[in-house]
């Protein structure tokens, strides 16, 4: 059965075909020029010569005879039209998209571009990628993995379909759905002096050396609300983008750290790092689902976060998810 989108798609060609002053190739530059702010950059994503790319957006404009930017020297900036624009013209380039991939005899689902927090996108999106793509063979997924801010940047500036994120959401655009319940752990290695402590106060926990991921990150914030009133008295002696070496550097004893349980969950088992029990405090977040509430959701956006929800339907908590071992 043909969708509703491509149904629109045919009636907008045929009653514009003989009147339509604007191409999709037009309306990709202005998308890539307004993701990337930069004329050069837009056109290396798309596959074009620089002025070939500034004439193509200078005759949409004078096709129009409006302006989509602001100029200042080389930067462009999105005006308060352009802004309109963006969304609509991101929606109508992947619903053409997906009209070219049915036209072709192909899935229905097209290309989708995850961004994922350092968390999730080392400890769950790539087996959750994998599976999926295995079910959808036709479609294609680029994964990019960086810290809260970061994700929620690109999501907001149209530079990805999706975020999965363990940090809060406060973004007036971007729409965010609560997925799965993550809890950070407190950890140490065996040799620590709080590994043999059975019950630590906050007042041991505030003199300690720590460990923690940097300022933006998902696990930083809740770490930072949980301690909100002893911040200024903790000794930070290392900030680190990456759990892995957050992980090896509490191992190696330089102090302790606070990172997920999902990431930890193998370590504690094997008891290479050791819990350090934290009833005090309150580390409990929630993974969320992000995605811009004025762009377009592809079929595949829609299936691939359906899985995602099949897949946590009857757990509790993120480290409940059946992961291969991690190290």
């Amino acid at each position: 059965m043909v969708s509703i989108f491509v149904k629109s798609i045919i009636y907008i060609l045929y009653i514009h075909k003989a009147d339509m002053r604007y191409t999709l190739r037009q309306l990709e530059i202005f998308v890539a020029i307004a993701r990337s702010g930069n004329v050069s950059r837009a056109a290396e994503w798309v596959s074009l010569s620089q002025s070939a790319a500034s004439t193509a957006l200078a005759e949409l404009e004078k096709q129009f005879d409006c302006q989509l930017f602001d100029r200042n020297g080389k930067v462009l900036k999105l005006n308060a039209l352009g802004k309109t624009l963006l969304p609509i013209a991101s929606g109508l380039l992947a619903q053409a998209g997906e009209l070219e991939q049915l036209l072709e005899g192909k899935s229905a689902l097209g290309d989708i571009n995850v961004g994922a927090t350092l968390t999730i996108g080392n400890y769950l999106a790539i087996m959750i990628i994998s599976e999926f793509m295995q079910h959808h063979v036709d479609c294609h997924i680029s994964l990019q993995v960086k810290n809260t801010n970061a994700i929620l940047q690109q999501v907001a500036g149209y530079e990805l379909d999706l975020g999965l994120i363990e940090g809060s959401c406060h973004h007036p655009d971007l729409i965010a759905e609560p997925w799965i319940e993550d809890e950070l752990a407190v950890f140490c290695a065996p040799s620590h002096p709080l590994a043999k402590v059975s019950s630590v106060s906050l007042d041991e926990l505030i003199a300690a050396t720590w460990i923690l991921r940097e300022q933006g990150s998902g696990t930083r914030e809740t770490f930072d609300q949980a301690l909100r009133h002893h911040l200024t008295g903790l000794n930070i002696r290392l900030e680190l983008e990456h759990t892995e070496a957050i992980k090896r550097a509490v191992e190696s004893g330089w102090g302790i750290g606070c990172i997920s349980r999902l990431a930890l969950r193998d370590a504690f088992r094997r008891g290479s790092l050791i819990e350090i029990k934290t009833p005090m405090l309150d580390l409990r977040r929630q993974f969320m689902f992000v995605w811009h509430k004025s762009r377009y959701r592809t079929p595949s956006v829609i299936a691939f976060l359906d899985y995602c929800r099949k897949l946590t339907a009857n757990l509790k908590r993120s480290d409940d998810i059946n992961l291969p071992n991690i190290a």
